[in-house]
């Protein structure tokens, strides 16, 4: 391995320090604290303590260690992760035998993240400054609006890229991992008994002693695994052996001392069950630990949110939600972008929150239903990709999947119990966000229709161009299309309601394809249809975003004489009226509409030079 090599890997180990793992990293501060002062809260004894302990070791050695680190990394689609890059994994190697069912499920699974997105940031920095209420009473009417304060400040940090925030934020979270792992081992040193967690037996022993309540308790386990759907989704700003290296070397062992050492602190006094994160400080550093929490929770926060710009990235090229501007924020990884819109929604949403559940206890029940619902949902897909991808065979893919199945499940379903109580929100967001994207690719796909029904073929329009002979204008034209074999509108009545072509037209159609990035010498294939008419199909992956005048700089070297400077791009505008029989019903028709309104200009997403542009309009029933 180059040197140049190894200076990269360390900048991406510390990025993903820095970005990925802040919300697991900050797990320790409300988790246990949760479970003995939650509606099913357990009595501080002993055996329950270790039994606890026992459970968050499990849980972050089975879902984190074993099943993201090791087999859920692996289902990647060239690097990239999440829901939607499994999506585009399975519809390159399945197309039409893609179940529509499968689809839905995927896409909730992906709207699930947005709820779970915007509660982290809210319950993580919430927690953080609640310290403050443990050093002195009097802070208790400043920690709300601080941490609104907070939350602004971290959502205006975001344009300045995942990759810059990562490398500022990666030396914070070490010295935080450091810092818990001291706290819980010097707790551990006076308490060494607690390490007997390790055994499972203690985990089982739980169970049978407390029954039922043992079981609802998962609903509250489950906050020390909350970061580990961010693990997966993020896996395109850092790439996988990053990610295995910080958890492996750095991250779990940390979060598993620090654990050990609140379970300790609370054997030697259950007293301290009232905040036993905060209980293993020494009152002398009490202030600087906030300070360093406050700030490892604001890293925490980063891991979804940058989560959440990669999925909306994805789904709007796979054409599942309208396009919004986005921004490339990093030369080293294409994956790390920044989307201005989603950012300040989410800001607004979390300031909601805050005001609205005011403690991070409340907070508690909502969180969990979200990230365990795309858990299972993850699992299935998986099972579904080691079969029909990977080639693996029913009893070597079964018994794995069911396992993960068998683990989910327990926590997704003592996380429902709390549906009432908070849990609500999420899942309200998640089916909101689901029926806009299923609202959207509907759209389309009738206008689709009803576009391609109209169309005139290109060998057809061809031979019309030679047998009219129309007055050409010198320069080169460019229409954009989203048809292979038809005309595009734009063309068609250019030519019928002026009379004239350019000399050089270049039928342009930009498809999204399966993967996430194409190789320029493979992005273009250029045909000569006659009559200076070229067909230009470019193919750009899920996770880049087109740029046309950069695509047609790579036409140059098959398009002769092609003159750039001269070229003029023609594109359409589109109104919508009502059509007599309408096919979707009338709130789905008023999203599409409205998000047909507010989607942004393809000048911008395409990044066609606006001094270039000419537009045309036309009416369609809808």
């Amino acid at each position: 391995m180059g040197s140049k090599h190894r200076d990269k890997l360390g900048i991406l180990v510390i990025g993903s320090l820095g970005v990925v793992f802040g919300d697991l990293g900050t797990s320790p501060l409300y988790t246990l604290r949760v479970c003995f002062s939650s509606f099913f809260a357990i009595a501080p004894t002993p055996e329950n303590v270790v039994g606890l302990a026992s459970l968050i070791f499990w849980a972050l050695t089975l879902v984190v260690s074993t099943k993201y680190a090791i087999f859920i990394l692996r289902a990647d689609d060239e690097g990239e992760g999440g829901i939607f890059a499994m999506l585009a994994l399975l519809h390159k190697n399945m197309g039409a035998k893609l179940s529509r069912n499968i689809i839905l499920v995927m896409c909730f699974g992906s709207a699930l993240l947005y709820g779970d997105g915007l509660i982290t940031p809210v319950i993580s920095v919430l927690s953080a400054l609640e310290g403050l209420e443990v050093a002195t009473s009097q802070a208790k009417p400043f920690v709300l609006p601080i941490t609104c304060l907070v939350l602004v400040s971290l959502f205006l940090l975001q344009s300045r890229g995942t990759g810059r925030i990562g490398k500022y934020f990666g030396p914070i979270i070490c010295i935080w991992f450091v810092s818990i792992a001291a706290l819980g081992i010097n707790a551990i040193l006076a308490k060494p008994g607690i390490l007997s967690a390790i055994n499972p037996r203690y985990a089982i022993s739980f169970f049978v002693s407390n029954g039922w309540r043992g079981y609802l308790i998962l609903g509250a386990v489950v906050l020390c695994i909350t970061g580990c759907e961010a693990l997966y989704l993020d896996m395109g700003h850092f790439g996988s052996k990053a990610i295995r290296i910080s958890w492996y070397g750095l991250a779990l062992p940390a979060l598993l001392c620090n654990y050990f050492g609140q379970a300790a602190l609370v054997l030697a006094n259950p007293a301290n069950i009232e905040d036993p994160f905060y209980g293993l400080v020494p009152h002398a550093l009490l202030y600087p630990m906030v300070g360093l929490a406050t700030a490892a929770t604001i890293i925490a926060s980063q891991a979804i949110i940058s989560g959440v710009f990669s999925m909306t990235r994805q789904a709007m090229q796979l054409g599942y939600i309208p396009r919004m501007r986005i921004i490339h924020t990093s030369d080293m990884a294409e994956g790390q972008v920044y989307i201005p819109v989603v950012n300040f929604m989410m800001l607004f949403a979390a300031i909601a929150l805050a005001l609205g559940f005011k403690q991070s206890e409340n907070l508690a029940d909502a969180y969990g239903i979200a990230v365990t619902g795309d858990m299972f949902i993850t699992s299935t897909i998986f099972f579904i990709i080691s079969r029909k991808i990977w080639g693996w065979s029913l009893w070597k893919a079964l018994p794995l999947a069911a396992t993960f199945w068998l683990i989910d499940g327990s926590f997704l379903t003592s996380c429902l119990l709390k549906f009432l109580s908070g849990g609500w929100f999420p899942v309200m967001t998640a089916l909101c966000i689901l029926t806009l994207m299923i609202t959207w690719r509907d759209g389309w796909d009738t206008l689709g229709d009803k576009i391609y029904s109209m169309q005139t073929r290109i060998d057809s329009f061809v031979r019309l161009i030679s047998t009219s002979n129309p007055v050409r204008l010198p320069g080169t034209a460019v229409f954009l299309s989203t048809f292979q074999t038809e005309v595009p509108p734009m063309l068609q009545y250019h030519l019928n309601h002026i009379g004239a072509l350019h000399e050089k037209i270049l039928i342009l159609s930009i498809l999204t394809t399966d993967i996430p990035e194409v190789r320029d010498q493979d992005k273009l294939e250029i045909r000569n249809l006659g009559q200076g008419l070229y067909r230009v199909t470019a193919q750009t992956g899920f996770m880049e975003t087109p740029d046309v005048p950069a695509l047609l700089t790579l036409a140059k070297f098959k398009i002769p004489d092609l003159d750039l400077e001269s070229t003029v791009y023609y594109l359409g505008r589109m109104s919508l009226v009502p059509a007599k029989e309408r096919i979707m019903d009338p709130i789905r028709r008023f999203l599409f509409l409205f998000m047909h309104r507010n989607a942004v200009s393809p000048v911008i997403y395409y990044n066609i030079p606006p001094d270039k542009i000419l537009e045309l309009g036309v009416q369609l029933e809808f």
